[in-house]
């Protein structure tokens, strides 16, 4: 059966359950093999059909947002965890942080949509409008929670996990803040107010971060978290995404934000990205990933720190991709150096199951929450080999959205 409970029908494209290893969905049109096509790298024949597969999976990006609010709230994308000592078993996880993303990403992409599929792209952004609401900070601060803050939540549906809901609910953390910001396109005056009280959590003088690799235990970067009393936490992918809205408001650099894309140069010259993914981006923990976000905060503006770099981005790009027998992870990967202006490698795929199945119910992760990231060393490593407290999070409508994001960077690329 497939990895999560959702059947959906979308014009052109019927999707059922049925048996076809773990993950099969009956293929029933001739779009998922063009779809394959385009991801094998006989684009070139295939171009004039590229409007039609956007237009056909952003339609069905929609069909898997929300209506009538259940287990999810109206306008959200849903998402599941898994547990690592509890595989194959999903918990529904009503979260902000993969709403927030797909409404992100769609906003990055509209320009390049055409105006049947603009109208789309703002119907599920509209919808997905009154959710932000529920992740605010419950004192009114413009900071967003992972999960809902009234009343608070920790790990929905978790069982006795919830015992934790109100002695040991998360901080807001500048990840889903940011994300949420963008997401919501906020005044420009929020933003510059959100990113003002961000300077205050900051590796510095009166609380050290800990939990990270020795080289740069001096760097005054941004933590993750916005609480007092967590400890400071380092992860490139969450200041990719911080100074991609830094960067993307042209707001003013601080101290912290040299620091931070300071911390991101540190941790891409000595290739730690590759070496020890899951200590320098511990809420995300793979070197796809760290690649996918590097690329597109040096995509939006030329960062001199990480212009040096480029050509050994690409390289480990390239021999992540060869190694990789996951479909989304070539998938992010080609994203990833089509912004860096390179022709993404071609990927041979022999079957008749839809690519949409497929990268539905790929075990792919793109988050990752574990307990023990935030341990100082070296009980953090010790901890963390271990499994526990690691939680896998999943959202089909996501990955959907990433091949989305593939197809536009096409046909932009055949375009030009």
């Amino acid at each position: 059966m497939s990895r999560f409970p959702m059947v959906f029908s979308i014009p052109g494209v019927i999707f059922d359950e049925q048996v076809f290893s773990d993950m099969a969905i009956q293929h029933r049109s001739g779009i998922g093999i063009i779809v394959l096509l385009l991801l094998s790298g006989w684009y070139n024949t295939l171009c004039a059909s590229d409007s039609l597969q956007v237009h056909q999976l952003l339609n069905r990006i929609a069909a898997q947002q929300v209506r009538t609010s259940g287990k999810f709230a109206a306008g959200m994308f849903p998402s599941y965890r898994e547990y690592d000592k509890h595989r194959n078993h999903f918990k529904d996880d009503d979260n902000a942080f993969y709403t927030g993303l797909v409404v992100f990403t769609l906003r990055q992409l509209r320009p390049h949509l055409p105006p049947a599929d603009q109208l789309l792209c703002d119907t599920i952004i509209s919808r997905a409008a009154p959710v932000y609401a529920r992740f605010r900070n419950t004192k009114g601060r413009n900071t967003y929670n992972f999960w809902q803050t009234d009343p608070p939540t920790v790990f929905p549906n978790g069982g006795w996990l919830n015992w934790m809901n109100k002695t040991h609910t998360l901080p807001d953390d500048m990840d889903d803040t940011a994300i949420v910001l963008m997401a919501m396109d906020a005044p420009d005056s929020v933003v510059q107010q959100v990113h003002a009280l961000m300077q205050g959590y900051t590796n510095n003088g009166k609380k050290k971060v800990k939990n990270t690799l020795k080289a740069y235990k001096h760097i005054a970067a941004y933590s993750t978290w916005f609480g007092k009393r967590m400890p400071i936490d380092f992860d490139v992918c969450v200041l990719s995404n911080v100074l991609y809205m830094v960067q993307q408001r042209q707001l003013a650099f601080t101290a912290a934000d040299s620091a931070s894309l300071q911390l991101i140069q540190e941790v891409v010259k000595s290739r730690e990205y590759m070496l020890h993914p899951s200590f320098v981006a511990p809420h995300y923990s793979r070197s796809s990933i760290i690649l996918y976000h590097l690329s597109r905060l040096m995509q939006l503006r030329t960062l001199p720190l990480l212009e040096p770099y480029k050509q050994q981005l690409i390289a480990d790009a390239q021999l992540i991709f060869a190694q990789s027998d996951n479909l989304v992870d070539k998938i992010i990967l080609s994203t990833a150096l089509m912004r860096w202006g390179v022709q993404p490698p071609v990927t041979a795929m022999q079957t008749d199951v839809p690519v949409t199945a497929l990268v539905e119910n790929s075990d792919f992760v793109f988050f990752i929450a574990n307990m023990t990231s935030m341990l100082p060393n070296p009980f953090k490593q010790w901890m963390g080999s271990t499994g526990l407290g690691r939680f896998f999070y999943y959202a089909p409508a996501y990955n959907n959205v990433l091949l989305l994001e593939y197809l536009v960077w096409r046909k932009r690329v055949n375009s030009e």
